[in-house]
């Protein structure tokens, strides 16, 4: 499992949360079999998701986020609920690119830059809310900021990091919000930009055995934090044959019939190695719902 943490200033003037996602973004290897560029684009965008996820109050709330920027790699999603549980998807689970000029797993590249970042939030409103924002460089992190920035008006710092091994398994994988709450003042501001200047990547901090605690209070230390929660996301895919089966109800009345000709129609999930078997006589129970 994944261990993240939430904590507010005692001034009341900022936000930050941290995860070790290193659990999380190992399973959605070891399920999509991503190339190295791959697992660290899908495991960027788990991160924030998580993080993301978190945040939200409703207990039956979720986040999906999805970035397409025109790259070899496609459209990568991820989708997290209010406990931080994420699941994630990619279109093109084997990219094979050069290291870019920092020498570094080039994610730009593999995302592209010609695209956008979508979020869409269910908060158990008659209607998802759903923010897009431009592609700003490909790097997840700083599309995570521009979204904010852009679309929900907060000034947020993000760190995503994902390391990968050279047998392609996950060394480690994490990153950290930090949020100006209402009313900060440029004290504030300045206070953060000193704290961050110089930090180390979040992946050595990670491998130098720093908790998301650490984490924290490392990358604030002019702030006095108080923690707010804690947990322990994981990488959960939800899906069950009920819920295949409410998919299957919006193909329309001519697919199903199509596919009530076959001796048997397989459905894979997308975010999991689940397959779900439909007899012809199933696809007419089905087509009969959908009446």
């Amino acid at each position: 499992m994944g261990h993240l943490v939430r904590y507010i200033s005692t001034d009341a003037t900022l936000s930050i949360m941290a995860i070790d996602s290193t659990d999380i973004v190992y399973e959605a290897e070891k399920i999509h079999m991503t190339s190295a560029v791959v697992s660290a684009a899908l495991g960027r965008l788990l991160t924030a998701a998580s993080m993301m996820g978190a945040a939200l109050k409703g207990e039956e709330d979720s986040v999906t986020l999805r970035i397409n920027g025109g790259g070899p790699v496609g459209s990568v999603i991820a989708v997290s609920d209010s406990k931080g549980n994420a699941r994630g998807y990619v279109e093109q689970p084997v990219v094979e690119l050069p290291l870019n000029e920092k020498g570094k797993l080039d994610v730009a590249g593999a995302v592209g830059k010609d695209g956008t970042l979508t979020v869409m939030k269910d908060l158990g409103l008659k209607e998802p809310y759903i923010g897009s924002v431009p592609i700003q460089t490909g790097e997840i992190a700083e599309d995570i900021t521009a979204y904010f920035a852009i679309s929900e008006q907060i000034p947020t710092v993000c760190a995503l990091g994902v390391l990968v091994d050279t047998d392609l398994s996950i060394k480690a994988a994490g990153g950290f919000i930090i949020q100006l709450l209402p009313f900060a003042p440029d004290e504030t501001i300045d206070a953060v930009e000193r704290c961050i200047k110089d930090i180390p990547s979040v992946t050595q901090m990670l491998s130098d055995g720093m908790t998301p605690e650490d984490i924290c209070k490392k990358v604030l230390p002019e702030f006095e934090l108080e923690l707010l929660d804690s947990s322990e996301p994981a990488y959960v895919c939800n899906c069950s044959r009920e819920r295949t089966v409410r998919a299957l109800l919006t193909v329309g009345i001519e697919e199903l019939q199509s596919m009530a000709e076959d001796e048997k129609t397989e459905v894979c999930c997308h975010f999991c190695p689940k397959r779900y078997i439909f007899t012809g006589d199933d696809i007419r129970q089905i087509i009969e719902q959908a009446k």
